[in-house]
């Protein structure tokens, strides 16, 4: 989340003038190698966001949009999508409240420090979404809600507020998942998701990279894109024994 509905460009206050990535694997002769897994655990199941099936149309992207009866998804559920989630401390450590970009090796908790090296993030920003510090809010905020996919991982740590990221289920329904403060959760390469504050309308996020920063979505339809075609082959279709 945090860019707009613009294939071209990303949202104002996320343009930046330098983003060249910070190397964090100086001596290293493949800085850019990217390393998906972590020596730090992922979060137990009692602590993953509460996520549920929602409306394929909903009046209010802000409000909870439950069905009724509701229909929780679990986080097993969720790891078979592909989303990796850790339980960070986001009360011990402060971080401002923007900052394009923010060195990752700036970094005090060790939890985050293990994550960042193990995964290989280089580049970070840290941005508030809020009435007082994005223009055009409303228009923003409408924007993130433009379901689309990346070509790359999507990697959100949540600093404080809170907000929905949706996903696209196996059998292509909206998962609503509520991310708040503590929350590090990642979204795989190609799948289809979108993102909106909930009726708090604030919250104030990391967002991570391996390597350059990439700001594209590419909207929905984008079934014959690489990264759409990746996710697909990884997630959806059954692997033949």
């Amino acid at each position: 989340f945090f860019n707009s509905n613009n294939n071209s460009h990303p949202i104002e206050m996320t343009e930046i003038k330098d983003t060249k990535p910070i190397d964090t694997n100086e001596g290293s002769e493949e800085p850019e190698k990217k390393k998906m897994k972590t020596s730090v655990p992922e979060a137990p199941d009692s602590d993953w966001p509460a996520a549920w099936v929602m409306p394929d149309e909903v009046e209010d992207q802000k409000a909870s949009n439950k069905l009724e009866p509701n229909v929780p998804v679990t986080p097993e559920q969720m790891r078979d999508l592909g989303i990796a989630f850790w339980k960070m401390d986001a009360e011990t450590f402060t971080y401002p409240t923007k900052a394009i970009p923010w060195d990752p090796k700036d970094a005090l908790d060790p939890k985050l420090v293990q994550i960042r090296d193990d995964r290989g993030y280089s580049y970070a920003d840290i941005i508030t979404v809020h009435p007082d510090h994005l223009p055009g809010y409303e228009d923003k905020v409408k924007a993130f809600f433009e379901e689309h996919i990346h070509d790359a991982e999507e990697i959100r740590y949540i600093l404080g507020g809170s907000g929905y990221f949706d996903v696209r289920s196996k059998d292509d329904k909206w998962i609503r998942v509520h991310i708040k403060k503590g929350d590090l959760m990642t979204l795989p390469e190609g799948i289809y998701h979108r993102f909106t504050v909930d009726e708090a309308d604030s919250i104030h996020a990391m967002r991570l990279f391996i390597g350059a920063p990439v700001w594209t979505p590419f909207n929905r339809p984008c079934d014959e894109h690489p990264s759409r075609k990746k996710f697909v082959e990884e997630f959806l279709e059954e692997k033949k024994e």
